[in-house]
């Protein structure tokens, strides 16, 4: 084990305070791009970019990190080209702390047939087959763009992350769908964590620094399925090799109470002193159901996503989301959320937004996104503020809607006003 790294330079993860009645935790994570307080939130710029919001609005709106993805940058425009213009920072104008998956997600989740969230158990659309074989040294699968053969190995995906240069990256593992069974799961599991060493050995080989010259630092993943045996197993995994990180991964389950049964019977066998990551998870409910099990951070892409189809983020709003294409906003003067100081919610209406979505202007689903953004920025800020002071539940009280809630038809109201209008 003596070619696999034992330090990273530029990086530490300190918890700075503990809740005493959850595994909830404060932490300060620090990269050479910049220190991020935990819990916080990950942002997706899928392809190097945030959709709609410029790196200068992202930081008006107190983002703190995002993250690219290698399957989507080595297809479009290749690694190489990233490396070539100086990274993904320089590429793309981020000054900040950034993360890279390792490519494993996208393969799977789209070569099995099916859309990413049939990962997490909701198979609800189907796309044409890409990944073709998976051996012991990898994947081969076609580009979604024109057809080719692709290839993607531990070695391959830990060099283009060291093009690509984000400050955090991911080891390549097979992230296995919700449909297949438990001998499978576990068969994955094991292959995952042999390549989780060979990511491990070829980061080290490239003495953990990126091709622009600043050092990196490595995330294992934990596997297993929906099984607490596997689960634990893969756990420990992670906690037994030199990881900077640990990622929780995989099938989650078929609904949100699966998914919180995983991640509680993963996180008492992760490593105690590392930060972890909770994938692809990020809605405000699972930002709290994550965050007392001792999530540090977490990632999706729902905020921009939802709203290019004009849906708003809102505390207590049903299904956490304001549709302001509804009727009921076309003479609404007040902001999308009272409570938001966003550059969106302090200079325009609910009225105006609901008619930029029904004449189709792009700058609806800019401020749409803009405010999302900040919407979730200032929940991981309420969350942290909450476990600082020991009034984690009243936080949530405040952000979730519950289901008794939703059956009574309302919930509480939106902070400075607005509470019929929250609720959609």
């Amino acid at each position: 084990m003596s070619d696999l790294p034992t330090s990273y330079p530029g990086f530490s993860f300190e918890i700075t305070h503990k809740a005493p009645d959850s595994r909830a935790r404060l932490g300060r994570l620090t990269t050479p791009h910049g220190t991020l307080s935990t819990p916080n939130f990950i942002f997706c710029g899928t392809k190097a970019s945030i959709k709609g919001v410029t790196p200068a609005q992202m930081r008006a709106e107190k983002t703190d990190i995002i993250l690219s993805n290698t399957y989507h940058l080595m297809i479009q425009p290749g690694a190489d080209i990233v490396a070539k213009m100086g990274g993904l920072h320089r590429f793309m104008g981020w000054d900040g702390p950034m993360l890279t998956d390792s490519g494993g997600f996208q393969i799977f989740s789209m070569g099995h047939g099916s859309v990413a969230d049939e990962i997490k158990g909701r198979r609800t659309q189907t796309r044409d087959t890409t990944l073709l074989k998976i051996t012991e040294k990898g994947a081969t699968f076609r580009s979604y763009m024109n057809g080719e053969k692709l290839f993607l190995s531990p070695e391959l995906s830990i060099d283009i992350q060291r093009k690509l240069g984000a400050d955090l990256i991911v080891q390549f593992d097979e992230c296995t769908p919700f449909h297949v069974d438990r001998a499978y799961t576990a068969k994955s599991m094991a292959l995952s964590h042999r390549w989780g060493d060979r990511s491990l050995k070829e980061f080290a080989k490239g003495g953990g620094m990126s091709y622009n010259g600043l050092p990196q630092a490595l995330y294992g993943i934990i596997q297993g399925g929906v099984y607490e045996d596997l689960r634990k197993e893969s756990a420990t995994y992670t906690k037994d090799r030199p990881f900077f990180g640990t990622a929780v991964g995989g099938s989650l389950g078929a609904n949100t109470a699966q998914m919180d049964e995983v991640v509680a019977m993963t996180m008492p066998h992760t490593h105690p002193d590392r930060p972890v990551h909770l994938l692809g998870i990020g809605g405000i409910r699972d930002i709290f159901a994550g965050v007392v099990q001792g999530i540090d951070t977490f990632d999706c892409v729902s905020p921009t996503r939802i709203a290019r189809h004009g849906w708003a983020l809102a505390p207590k709003a049903k299904g956490e989301r304001l549709n302001m294409r509804n009727s009921r906003f076309r003479e609404d003067p007040n902001p999308i959320d009272p409570a938001c100081d966003c550059y969106a919610c302090r200079n325009f209406s609910r009225a105006y937004i609901h008619h930029l979505l029904k004449a189709g202007e792009l700058l609806a689903m800019q401020l749409l996104s803009i405010h999302n953004v900040a919407t979730m920025n200032r929940l991981l800020r309420d969350v942290r503020e909450g476990i600082a002071t020991g009034t984690l539940a009243e936080t949530r009280q405040r952000w979730v809607l519950d289901p008794q809630e939703q059956e009574s038809g309302g919930g509480a109201a939106m902070a400075q006003g607005g509470a019929a209008q929250a609720l959609d």
